[in-house]
C-alpha cells in the first residue's frame, strides 16, 4: 500500500498538499507522468521513503528533500509550475490496485482521527471493502491547466506555507489572513477570560486563608488569658 498517490481525470497524480488552508476543498498535486525524469525520480524516492509513508503531509518531506542537482525538491515543483490546484472531490486516492477512496472523504476521516473521534474503524472498513468508499463516483474532472508560467521568481528560501500562497489568488490569501486574525482574536479573548477566572479564584483562596489565620490567632490569645 502506497500513500499520497491517486488519479485525476484518469491521470496519475501525487498529492503534495491534501488540502489548502482556508480552501479545504482544493488540493495541490503533481501529475507524475508529466514530470521530467530527474524530478520524477526524486519525488517518487521521497514518496516511497519511510518518512514519506509515515507522514500525513507529503509536502513536509519534499520540503526537506535536496535533489541531486542541489535544489530543494518542493521549491523546484513550485518554481517550475508543476503544482496544480485540483478539487479534492475529483481526486481518487489509489493506495493499491483493489481499493480507492475520494480525497475529500479521506480528508474528513483523517480530520476525525486527529480529533480523536474514532474514525480508525471506518478507515479499516474502507480498506477491507477494497472498493470506492460510499459507492460515490467522482465528478467529471475539470480540464487540467496546460499553460506554462511565462516568468518565475527564484525563491530558494520559501516555506511550504509561502509556496501554497504562491498558487493562491489574492482573495484566497486575504481570506486566509482574516481567518487567522479571527482565530488569534478568539484565542486572546479566551486567554483573557481564563486569566480573570484564575484571578478571581486566587482572591477567594486568599480571603479564606486570611480568615483562618485570624481565627487561629484569636484562639491563641484567649488561651493565654485563661492561663494568666
Amino acid at each position: 500500500m502506497i500513500k499520497h498517490v491517486g488519479k485525476h481525470n484518469s491521470k496519475k497524480v501525487v498529492v503534495v498538499f491534501r488540502k489548502i488552508p482556508d480552501a479545504e476543498h482544493m488540493a495541490l498535486v503533481v501529475y507524475s507522468d508529466l514530470l521530467p525524469r530527474l524530478i520524477h525520480d526524486e519525488v517518487m524516492k521521497a514518496l516511497e521513503s519511510a518518512p514519506g509513508q509515515n507522514t500525513m503531509e507529503l509536502n513536509e518531506v519534499l520540503f526537506r528533500t535536496t535533489m541531486g542537482d542541489g535544489t530543494n525538491c518542493l521549491h523546484t515543483l513550485h518554481n517550475q509550475g508543476f503544482l496544480k490546484k485540483v478539487p479534492t472531490n475529483q481526486i481518487l486516492i489509489t493506495p493499491n490496485a483493489q481499493s480507492s477512496v475520494r480525497l475529500d472523504e479521506l480528508n474528513d476521516l483523517l480530520d476525525e482521527m486527529a480529533e480523536g473521534q474514532g474514525a480508525v474503524e471506518r478507515v479499516a472498513e474502507i480498506d477491507a471493502s477494497r472498493g470506492v468508499a460510499g459507492g460515490k463516483k467522482p465528478r467529471q474532472a475539470e480540464t487540467v491547466e496546460n499553460g506554462e508560467r511565462t516568468s518565475r521568481e527564484a525563491q530558494g528560501n520559501m516555506s511550504a506555507e509561502e509556496m501554497v500562497a504562491g498558487v493562491l489568488s489574492d482573495d484566497d490569501i486575504n481570506a486566509s489572513k482574516i481567518a487567522q486574525a479571527e482565530r488569534m482574536e478568539a484565542d486572546a479573548n479566551s486567554m483573557l477570560a481564563e486569566a480573570k477566572r484564575l484571578k478571581a479564584e486566587a482572591g477567594v483562596t486568599t480571603e479564606v486563608k486570611r480568615g483562618r489565620t485570624t481565627k487561629k490567632a484569636t484562639t491563641t490569645k484567649a488561651k493565654k488569658k485563661q492561663t494568666a
